[in-house]
């Protein structure tokens, strides 16, 4: 409905200025007094319904103004030049520069000889529609230019989630792979001690399975992520039992961190700790390099099936990086692997706040 009310606009527009323009000129040929007659009134309607024209048949349309005008005033009239006007204003403004100069010339002339219209007028109109065109063309640039750089802005976070797929799924690679790992090395204790000390080897056995259950959550997390084909890292994954080391490097960059733990801190899934880690990070990343903060308060709130991760600092930034950078994009790619929730806006007290909800699931 509304792109056809934006349709209907322009021949709206062209309508009412063909009317204006025939009204006003009809006015200009009788103010002296002169007698209305029929035949001055129909030329003039037909110079002014020509003008419906004008978006199409630019040139044509002048023409016609031109050549009404000039029967006017053979009849003995003094028409006032209105649709010829109009003519040279909508000429330059929807036409090729070069086309309405080469028609604006001739124009001038035969309205100044036919003493129809002065040059100033003529000219005037000519630049004013001059003017209305640059003016739309720049206009135009500009939405055009803020549209590619909006699909721009759209390509680089597609491609910076991308990117964070693949970083997830490697560190997921890894901790599959560790526990792959320590069931194989579970299966063969159990194995040597099944005959002498078969509690052992059930004790043993219920471990692998826990294990098992959680690679298979691994598993599962990383078919939803595009796997890069670079080799991945053979560093240790950080956990949160690393907390303390990387809050204290924080601390030694000038960044003033409290860290507080609410409930007692349980064996989590190993997914759900890297992840938890690394959001911490980079919301201190963030911080640090945006906000000017005096405190930042990271909480860890053990309870229920969710672990709850607080990041909530008193300055003065966003804690975004802006469109050059993508660490808000990697948090919601990780708690969305984890089928978490991620908040990130101003806090209740100023400043920024990141809060994670990870669900725990099966615990280690």
């Amino acid at each position: 409905m509304r792109g056809l009310q934006a349709a209907h606009r322009p021949v709206l527009f062209d309508i009412v200025l063909a009317v204006v323009a025939t009204v006003v000129e009809v006015g200009l040929l009788f103010n002296d007094g002169t007698r209305a007659a029929p035949l001055p009134i129909a030329v003039t309607v037909f110079a002014g319904a020509a003008l419906l024209a004008r978006r199409r048949f630019g040139v044509a349309v002048t023409a016609v103004t031109a050549v009404t005008a000039a029967a006017v005033t053979a009849a003995g009239y003094s028409p006032g030049g209105a649709p010829a006007v109009v003519a040279l204003w909508s000429l330059a403004g929807t036409r090729d520069r070069r086309v309405s100069l080469a028609v604006l010339a001739p124009m001038v002339v035969f309205l100044e000889a036919d003493n129809i219209c002065s040059p100033p007028v003529s000219i005037g109109a000519w630049m004013l529609g001059a003017y209305m065109q640059t003016r739309r063309r720049y206009v135009q640039a500009v939405e055009e230019r803020a549209a590619t750089l909006e699909r721009e802005r759209e390509q680089l976070d597609l491609i910076a989630a991308q990117r964070e797929r693949d970083s997830i799924a490697r560190e997921l690679h890894d901790i599959v792979a560790h526990s792959v790992t320590v069931m194989l090395i579970g299966v063969r204790g159990a194995r040597d001690v099944l005959a002498t000390e078969p509690q052992v080897a059930a004790r043993t056995l219920e471990r692998v399975e826990t294990s098992a259950e959680q690679s298979l959550a691994e598993l599962r997390r990383i078919l939803v992520l595009l796997r890069g084909r670079e080799a991945a890292d053979t560093r240790p994954q950080p956990s949160l039992a690393d907390l303390g080391e990387l809050v204290a490097g924080y601390r030694a960059a000038g960044l003033p961190v409290r860290l507080e733990i609410a409930g007692e801190p349980l064996d989590l899934p190993s997914g759900v700790e890297l992840s938890a880690y690394r959001i911490i990070e980079e919301a201190l990343t963030n911080v640090l390099k945006h906000a000017g903060a005096t405190l930042v308060t990271v909480r860890l709130n053990y309870g229920g099936a969710d672990l709850e991760v607080r990041v909530h600092d008193d300055g003065a930034g966003t804690g975004d990086p802006g469109p050059g950078g993508h660490g808000l994009v990697g948090m919601r790619e990780r708690v969305a692997v984890l089928g978490g929730e991620l908040e990130t806006g101003r806090g209740p007290g100023g400043g920024f706040r990141v809060a994670a909800r990870l669900p725990i699931g099966g615990r280690a």
